[in-house]
């Protein structure tokens, strides 16, 4: 039905642009100061014009809670940790480890951090969302859907909803505390060769002073249900749309146990003198979790002293990646580490009291009350050292573990600063806002209009003179952070002799770098970045659609490194036939490929080999994969990995990865080799679901889930899709950006800029998206006039 009515729209505007007449919807809306026009184009960005600050952002709050109130809602109950309230006890530890970790300090300094003019700003901004919600409740039967399945209603937002930090990429606190336990379990040593961590050698003794058998507790309990998505149950759902059939096993393929590390994305910007053209550009793809709705949204801000475009998260003003009038800019993750684990000794005696300096000290605390769907409503207490959120206490022995957030500081909710530099008209300016951008760490490129390319890495990082934190410390004042490094301190660089920066979430920190007690360990794999920089080195004059071919890039330097190794062995006839395929393959993962399929199976099971055979016992609960990195190097390197007759060796667990590979292949795809082709539902595709599908009947789950469709790549080519082959990551939004011609720029934003299922824009990007098709994203009124499709004039 949505299509039939996004055709008669179509239909209907086609016909009165002929008459030279315009549809407008004409609304009242309390709080404008004055009126503000919202042109829709064909792909689902709106484009807001306004006559003065506030009334943009009202506006910009107003049309994003139109297009996502679904996504809203369960936002603002996960920020405001009231998730219990609708869906129960199990989620009660949800609210309590977002009420331990809300932020406290003063909210004026707060947003103002994020622009000068932050208050007015980010409250015009909820005003707006505020004012679509009491506009929808006035016809609650015009819902979304999801809030009939659920029964629910949407509620209204502060301004502490917008400046959260429960969904930002924060830290490391997980990985501290895995290898803290891995360390444990089989030494320092050991733990150093199954983690990759550079460029310099971190420390991963544990203090004496720390117990670790007590490691293995849920220490980060309280932290883990506060950052976790949420998960809808059958009882959740009103009973007339409950899925009336009993629940079936969820069939698995290969999925990999691990796709954290393929989250990144990756940004490259190109003087003119590489272009064909002349002009400087910029390119950006952020690889994020593949979601209904995505996570990303477009749309562009038009009032005195704005003129912005691009995407950003949904349920914060302003635009984090896009351009103005005098350049554009993107991000990629520059993993910094804004977390650490203190461990306490109690007072025997008291155990609100732990030892700092020397001295017992009181630990704070904070009563919160919680409402919990069909109960009565839980008081909870939550304590606090001076270091921070207390997440568990041992009272049986006498220890108690805290976390300490550098996203705690006023500043740290997620790309709210990117509002100073959505009015940045020079990299100094530019730069300049780069100063407040504290979370996620990201590497933020710069492209102008006078053919300027510039990088910046950003994010508070705090610096730690005597220990690396990557393992839990003591909390007795001997480990402390000595202030934060300042973030035009951190790796940059402007207009270099290679014409193009380039960076992939490997790690660009330069050899001759100065503040290394500021700079992380743990990275991603080099692959994606290593193939940008190929690409961009070259002689030939680049063009757009170089640049499109190079974000959608799907060839495997893992592969081009390990199938020659595969020259000279031996195998049966079923994996000969395989090794036949893979015989002049160009190594790309191509989603009608065979030889790409065949390849990729047998990389996972070389993962899966490895881990089985390099993870020691011990360790296996605790570190799920090795990187493939350290896979690959110790496959051309063998050594001593490989134990005495190390070629031989090598060559056996690349036979038997492979044997196990074309097992698994004929297993899922059937004995037929001509039907192994990489991209297909049983093999490399994206499926995408819906939160609330599984819990719905069919008729619903048909409306809301998406696919499936075929896909290549993998989590190491610069088209990344993700590790697993069902996609769970990878990048759905892209912008590329002709600093030379603003019309000329494109994007995707998979599957659509609405996440209701009822609207035309819920899914129109879906398919074009998973075939890697891009469309304009337009800068000129009259270029955005030549493609609307609706009109919204917001009248005070």
């Amino acid at each position: 039905m949505k299509h039939i009515f996004f055709f008669l729209t179509i239909v209907l505007l086609f016909s009165c642009k002929q008459d030279q007449t315009k549809v407008k919807n004409e609304l009242t809306i309390e709080g404008l100061q004055e009126s503000v026009e919202i042109i829709r184009d064909k792909w689902g960005i709106n484009h807001i014009y306004a006559k003065n600050q506030q009334d943009l952002f009202f506006a910009q709050g107003y049309a994003a809670a139109e297009d996502r109130l679904f996504q809203f809602e369960i936002w603002r109950r996960q920020a405001t940790g009231t998730v219990a309230e609708i869906l129960g006890e199990r989620e009660l530890n949800r609210d309590i480890g977002t009420r331990l970790f809300k932020f406290r300090g003063d909210m004026t300094t707060e947003m103002n951090h994020y622009h000068d003019d932050g208050v007015e700003i980010i409250t015009a901004y909820t005003n707006g969302v505020n004012a679509y919600i009491d506009a929808i409740l006035k016809t609650p039967e015009n819902l979304p859907l999801e809030f009939k399945i659920l029964g629910i209603e949407p509620q209204k937002w502060t301004p502490e909803v917008v400046i959260s930090r429960h969904q930002g990429l924060l830290g490391n606190i997980g990985q501290e505390l895995q290898i803290g336990r891995a360390v444990a379990a089989i030494g320092e040593e050991k733990a150093k060769e199954l983690f990759w961590l550079h460029p310099k050698d971190p420390n991963l003794k544990i203090d004496s002073k720390i117990n670790t058998d007590l490691l293995s507790d849920d220490i980060l309990g309280l932290y883990n249900a506060y950052r976790k998505s949420v998960k809808f149950q059958e009882g959740d759902v009103v009973p007339a749309y409950q899925n009336d059939m009993e629940m079936a096993a969820v069939s698995s393929l290969f999925e990999g146990k691990d796709d954290s590390l393929a989250i990144g994305s990756n940004n490259w910007v190109v003087k003119g003198e590489l272009m064909e053209d002349g002009n400087t550009y910029m390119a950006n793809d952020p690889h994020r979790t593949i979601a209904v709705p995505s996570l990303r949204y477009m749309a562009h801000l038009v009032a005195p002293g704005w003129n912005v475009i691009g995407g950003g998260e949904p349920e914060i003003p302003g635009i984090s990646i896009g351009h103005n009038e005098y350049g554009s800019w993107g991000l990629t993750v520059f993993r910094t580490d804004g977390e650490d684990l203190y461990v306490y000794e109690l007072n025997p005696e008291n155990s609100n009291q732990y030892k700092y300096k020397g001295k017992w000290k009181d630990m704070e605390h904070i009563s919160e009350t919680i409402k919990i769907k069909d109960q009565n409503d839980t008081i909870v207490k939550l304590s606090y050292t001076h270091h921070g959120p207390v997440t568990y206490i041992d009272k049986e022995n006498h220890v108690a573990y805290a976390v300490k957030c550098a996203w705690l500081e006023p500043g740290g909710s997620p790309y709210l600063a990117s509002l100073r530099m959505d009015q940045a008209k020079t990299w100094e300016e530019f730069r300049e806002a780069c100063n407040y951008s504290h979370i996620p760490g990201e590497n933020m490129i710069w492209a102008d209009k006078e053919g300027n390319i510039g990088w910046q890495a950003v994010g508070i990082a705090p610096i730690r003179r005597n220990f690396s934190g990557l393992v839990p410390v003591p909390g007795d004042g001997r480990y402390e952070w000595d202030g934060y490094l300042p973030i035009v301190d951190k790796p940059n660089s402007y207009n270099p002799e290679t014409g193009f920066i380039a960076t992939a979430n490997q790690n660009v920190t330069p050899e001759d770098y100065k503040y290394w007690d500021a700079i992380g360990f743990s990275w991603s794999d080099p692959y994606r970045g290593d193939r940008v920089n190929e690409v961009l080195e070259s002689d030939k004059k680049m063009t757009m659609e170089d640049m499109k071919a190079l974000q959608t890039d799907y060839l495997s330097i893992p592969a081009r490194i390990l199938v020659p190794m595969l020259q000279g062995i031996a195998f049966d006839r079923k994996a000969s036939a395989a090794i036949e395929e893979l015989e002049g393959w160009d190594y790309k993962l191509e989603s009608n490929s065979i030889a790409a399929a065949i390849y990729v199976a047998w990389e996972n099971q070389l993962k899966a080999l490895a881990d089985e055979q390099f993870i020691p016992e011990e360790a296996k609960s605790i570190i799920s994969s090795i990187q493939m990195k350290r896979i690959v190097d110790w496959l051309v390197t063998p050594g001593d990995k490989f134990g005495a007759n190390s070629i031989l060796s090598r060559n056996q667990f690349l036979a038997t990865a492979f044997s196990n590979a074309v097992e698994d292949l004929e297993k899922n795809l059937g004995s037929d080799i001509k039907q192994w082709q990489y991209g297909q539902e049983n093999n490399k595709h994206t499926y995408v679901e819906h939160a609330l599908s599984a819990v719905s009947h069919d008729s619903i789950k048909n409306k809301l889930n998406l696919g499936p469709l075929p896909r290549g790549g993998n989590a190491y080519t610069p088209g990344s899709t993700g590790g697993n082959l069902k996609q769970s990551s990878g990048a759905s939004f892209r912008m590329i950006v002709n600093t030379g011609d603003w019309d000329a720029a494109i994007g995707t934003n998979g599957p659509g800029q609405s996440g209701n299922p009822e609207s035309p824009f819920y899914d129109n990007l879906f398919e074009p998206w998973a075939n890697d098709n891009y469309f304009p994203v337009y800068y000129s009124r009259d270029k955005i006039d030549s493609v609307a499709v609706d009109i919204k004039i917001l009248k005070n």
